[in-house]
């Protein structure tokens, strides 16, 4: 990994967030029908900014199988969609209860509970939507279904929550905690990169190394969140710190401390450069691997 690869990778982020925050509102403003206090509720969570990293990893998948990025427009919105339903719900009183996500009042905060679950009922119910229109093979395009929805499931992101509530305030091991990232954080951020390559002709070798590859930056990106849940503060985060540990959440800072945490993150790292080797040569390498180093090295 060199320097040059971070600042690629950065560059990319950005252009990716700018053109998926359009194509987010294309998309929302396409919506009839859709009682205005819900579609306030959606836009409030949907375009409140964020790194975009799932659209992001979804588009430099295709880059990497050669794909045309307009294509994946659509795939690249919906996993912004289900990401954006997930911490809607995972702000909610009965489950994370966080006030402020992105900077701002979480969904439950600004409106209300019910309407909060609504908005991340619709938005998780559209990205389906958005997923299917994608211009690809039909076969491809139910592959990816598949993956989002098995990574998003009772197999996948909602195991994890379940493992999370189950695990706060019992004893945890370091297994314990990397069950709960896998689920929670790993297997969405691994389906971004497989549904990219999927539909954009990728074999199924590259799908698999790209699976691989997202995974294993999930669970690094998970260790450094849990790193700067313990030493950041809401103006850098955008959200409450400090909650794991007055909460006893599961997290490898609590069980590995904040070195240890730190630790487990670059050998998480290293796995995620390692799984792209087949793409060292491409620009979308050289992305890829920087987008790794943009996740383990930040403070938000």
């Amino acid at each position: 990994m060199t320097g040059n690869d971070r600042v690629l990778a950065a560059r990319i982020l950005a252009e990716v967030a700018a053109r998926v925050e359009r194509a987010l509102g294309d998309r929302l403003d396409a919506r009839r029908d859709v009682p205005p206090r819900l579609m306030a509720a959606m836009r409030h969570s949907l375009e409140a900014g964020g790194k975009r990293l799932r659209p992001a990893l979804c588009l430099v998948a295709g880059d990497a199988v050669g794909a045309d990025r307009h294509t994946l427009l659509d795939a690249a919105c919906a996993l912004e969609m289900l990401h954006t339903f997930s911490l809607i719900h995972d702000d909610l009183p009965a489950l994370d209860d966080d006030d402020w996500r992105r900077g701002r009042p979480s969904c439950h905060v600004a409106f209300d509970e019910a309407t909060a679950i609504l908005a991340g009922d619709g938005l998780l119910a559209d990205a389906f939507g958005c997923l299917a229109h994608v211009d690809a093979a039909p076969a491809r395009v139910l592959q990816a279904i598949r993956e989002l929805a098995d990574a998003t499931g009772s197999q996948g992101m909602v195991a994890g929550q379940q493992r999370d509530i189950d695990g706060t305030g019992q004893p945890v091991t370091q297994a314990d905690v990397e069950a709960i990232h896998a689920g929670k954080t790993a297997a969405l951020l691994g389906a971004s990169v497989a549904i990219g390559a999927i539909l954009g002709g990728g074999s199924a070798a590259q799908v698999d190394a790209l699976r691989h590859y997202g995974h294993a930056l999930g669970m690094a990106f998970q260790a450094v969140d849990d790193v700067l849940d313990a030493t950041g503060s809401r103006e850098s985060l955008g959200k409450s710190p400090g909650k794991d540990a007055a909460r006893q959440v599961p997290s490898l800072a609590r069980v590995l401390g904040i070195d240890g945490a730190r630790r487990r993150a670059d050998e998480w790292a290293v796995l995620a450069i390692d799984a792209v080797a087949p793409f060292a040569d491409l620009p979308a390498g050289a992305v890829l691997r920087g987008l790794v180093d943009l996740a383990v090295h930040r403070d938000r």
